[in-house]
């Protein structure tokens, strides 16, 4: 539970006194990597640096919509969505769940119906990955407790930024990655102009990994915008 309680959750609405009380009611309940925003605009930007697990997005918003900023958050993100929407809206459900959202809060609420809510969605897309220590590809064996891969009857090491990496990889399992948020993982907020150290780290992974590393089945590219591992086997 300390790992999801870790999560950086970003809150997007736009009036301050909510923002407030939305953030002290996460912070009360163990959730301290809580940022806010009052606009897309904001939200974007902040969500293009953090790496971001939950968004709670207020419907109403001075430059657009949370729809919209959903579906702009959904190109480089694929972290799950909270909606807060005006007792009655029934059609805000509707679009919200339509779009891919993840859970709908109809304001005003309790304190422990938010907690609860943002304990479920993320127990929901987060435990498998942090409940599990190995798993396996086309007879490949990763273990986390070990940092290590079994292949072909060998345990091989893998280095803390090959474990890193491959963490954040399976924790998004067959969803792309983006280069910027496996070097965020991997280098911390410096991250910048590590693409082509990433790309090695990448290169040496699929040697352990993949079965033929030049043809890799698993651990795939996506042109432009990072990388995703294809666990299809489960």
């Amino acid at each position: 539970m300390n790992e999801l309680k870790n999560k950086k959750i970003l809150i997007v609405d736009d009036e301050k006194e909510l923002l407030k009380m939305l953030s002290e009611i996460l912070y009360r309940g163990g959730f301290y990597n809580i940022f806010t925003a009052a606009d897309c605009k904001e939200a974007l930007q902040i969500a293009g640096e953090r790496s971001v697990a939950l968004y709670i997005l207020d419907v109403n918003l001075p430059d657009g919509d949370g729809f919209e900023l959903f579906e702009k958050l959904r190109e480089f993100s694929s972290a799950p969505a909270i909606f807060l929407t005006a007792r009655g809206e029934g059609n805000d459900r509707i679009t919200g769940l339509g779009l891919g959202a993840d859970d709908y809060i109809v304001k005003p609420f309790l304190s422990d119906e938010l907690i609860l809510r943002v304990n479920a969605v993320l127990k929901r897309v987060y435990k498998i990955a942090e409940a599990r220590s190995a798993f396996s590809l086309s007879g490949v064996t990763v273990n986390f407790e070990t940092a290590s891969v079994n292949k072909n009857g060998e345990a091989i090491p893998l280095t803390a930024k090959e474990y890193i990496l491959l963490k954040k990889l399976w924790e998004n399992k067959n969803k792309i990655v983006t280069s910027d948020a496996l070097c965020l993982a991997a280098w911390g907020g410096e991250y910048y102009g590590y693409e082509n150290t990433l790309m090695v780290h990448i290169r040496r992974l699929r040697q352990k990994i993949e079965t033929e590393p030049s043809r890799p089945r698993h651990l795939l590219t996506a042109k432009g915008l990072g990388y995703k591992l294809v666990v299809d086997d489960e």
